[in-house]
């Protein structure tokens, strides 16, 4: 079932769990992490990142929606860090149901002013959008010092930020990182700080840099507000080092042989994501009707640039 983001994300919103977004490289990924979504019974959101989406192409996006509205459990497919206006309206145009607009390096009232014009542009047309609020430090940060330059949301400019822009759910700096994070690391969720931006916004929160985070402390700021978790390194490490291994036999030639071992491990990983966000037989939950039943009459109008 296609939807919205803010369809899919209301119902964990309101009972306690939280929606895993994986991000999504190639078609093996998607149709593993539907099946095992599925599988489940889990909502899921599909997360393509703006270099996922140059990589794969404005053509396979007609496939990701087909599958999606063809799946059982709730689905969402959003644009992963949208960089600029034109880039949102473009992932609107060929038919993502979410967009994420991060403005989170920008001085905070130009953030303010780029996420309400795009909050105000796909309002109308039924597309949600997440915004995001302090900063979440350096994509695969190498070194424990680049950590340091996390910028943690107060509670104060969320809801000052949520007040002015509209957003349908908010990305919030509480102790996580993009990417891999560098040896010696591990980190420190402030649960606490999730639990008062929660009081203090009505919109529900997003955690990204889920990978590497402990699970005990994922379902905890789960249990705090947190309604929408990202992961992608956790599911490509597996997915690539399965991958490996298998190439490593010089036997194996056959992408019908290579790729099912590497697909199941991705599916282990998101069952286990699944879990860790309370989101197992959650797709019962839901009876709101889905995008999928039309597509909508903004896709497939011309699109701008990634």
């Amino acid at each position: 079932m296609l939807m919205s983001g803010t369809e899919v994300l209301a119902p964990a919103f309101a009972r306690g769990f939280a929606v895993p977004a994986y991000n999504i490289s190639d078609y093996g990924m998607l149709t593993a992490a539907l099946a095992e979504s599925e599988a489940v019974r889990s909502p899921m959101i599909i997360s393509i990142h703006p270099a996922e989406w140059q990589l794969m192409g404005d053509e396979f996006l007609a496939s990701v929606r087909k599958l999606a509205e063809a799946t059982s459990v709730p689905v969402a497919i959003q644009l992963d860090h949208g960089a600029t206006y034109d880039q949102v309206i473009g992932a609107i145009r060929l038919g993502f149901t979410s967009v994420m607009i991060d403005g989170s390096l920008l001085p905070y009232d130009e953030n303010v002013a780029l996420t309400r014009k795009v909050v105000n542009a796909a309002r109308p047309v039924g597309v949600s959008v997440e915004g995001e609020i302090g900063t979440i430090g350096p994509r695969d940060p190498q070194t424990i010092e680049e950590m340091n330059e996390i910028t943690y949301t107060t509670p104060e400019e969320a809801a000052a930020f949520v007040a002015a822009t509209g957003v349908d759910y908010l990305a919030v700096a509480v102790g996580t990182a993009h990417g891999v994070y560098p040896p010696g690391f591990s980190p420190q969720l402030k649960i606490d700080l999730v639990a008062t931006i929660h009081d203090a916004v009505p919109v529900p929160l997003v955690l990204h840099g889920g990978s590497g985070a402990a699970d005990a402390e994922v379902s905890r700021a789960v249990k705090h507000g947190i309604a929408k978790v990202n992961i992608s390194a956790d599911m490509k490490t597996a997915y690539f080092a399965r991958l490996r291994e298998v190439l490593a036999d010089p036997a194996e030639r056959e992408p019908h042989d290579i790729y099912p071992p590497a697909l199941e491990a991705l599916r282990q990983v998101v069952r286990h994501k699944a879990e860790v966000c309370g989101s197992v037989g959650g797709a019962d939950h839901y009876s709101v009707r889905p995008l999928g039943l039309r597509t909508p009459r903004w896709v497939g109008a011309p699109v701008l640039e990634h």
